[in-house]
């Protein structure tokens, strides 16, 4: 998978995993979701190219400061993630990584974790970095070339159905059947270097870190 166009970073648990700050102080193109917006200035001593949400949780002198590059929409459809997203695809990014989306907020790191699909209905190409592993959506067919670099000599994969039909696998421990609830997926094995998964829909992928990393 390419290096991603543009990284945005959420305002939940700041990343510690090497892996999601690699990609973070890597980015050419970083979009703070106005929450994460302060802490990422103080931690990394660096201006992110756009600060991007409704500006219900960013501070009055952050939003003084860097009102150059602070854009806030005031429409509650969408959530913040999903409004900096929507920002960058009208700036023509479509390789999209995701870091600091989970952790302090159970119920946030669920709805974004589940926001990727939709991300990948609307033709992007997207990951999300945590401390543990990634998350990516798959349409029909996953194969290990198609995997993040950083996970493809895992063993422990996760799937979570949204919608798909027909899903069968080669190469895993645990045969693979209809998912009809998001836990059945769980917890499975890679146990072949040729490995697949097929299906007719979409699909979410979790796989963790071969190396868990300092912290």
């Amino acid at each position: 998978m390419e290096k991603e166009d543009a990284v945005i970073l959420g305002a939940g648990a700041f990343p510690r995993h090497p892996i999601p700050l690699r990609h973070l102080r890597g980015a050419d193109k970083v979009v703070c979701c106005d929450g994460a917006a302060r802490e990422y200035i103080e931690r990394e001593r660096r201006i992110p190219w756009r600060i991007v949400g409704d500006g219900d949780s960013i501070d009055e002198d952050t939003k003084r400061r860097y009102h150059g590059i602070l854009r806030l929409f005031d429409e509650q459809e969408n959530n913040d993630q999903t409004k900096s997203t929507l920002y960058l695809m009208r700036h023509g990014v479509r390789n999209i990584a995701y870091v600091g989306m989970t952790g302090r907020r159970e119920d946030h790191t669920i709805g974004n974790v589940a926001l990727l699909v939709d991300y990948m209905r609307m033709r992007l190409s997207v990951r999300m970095y945590t401390d543990e592993g990634v998350f990516f959506p798959v349409h029909d067919t996953l194969t290990k070339e198609m995997l993040p670099e950083e996970v493809r000599e895992s063993q422990t994969i996760s799937l979570f159905s949204f919608g798909a039909t027909g899903m069968k696998s080669n190469g895993l421990m645990y045969p693979l059947h209809e998912l009809n609830s998001w836990w059945q997926g769980t917890l499975n094995k890679v146990v072949s270097a040729d490995f697949s998964v097929t299906a007719k829909g979409d699909f979410l992928v979790y796989m963790p870190y071969l190396q868990q990393g300092a912290r």
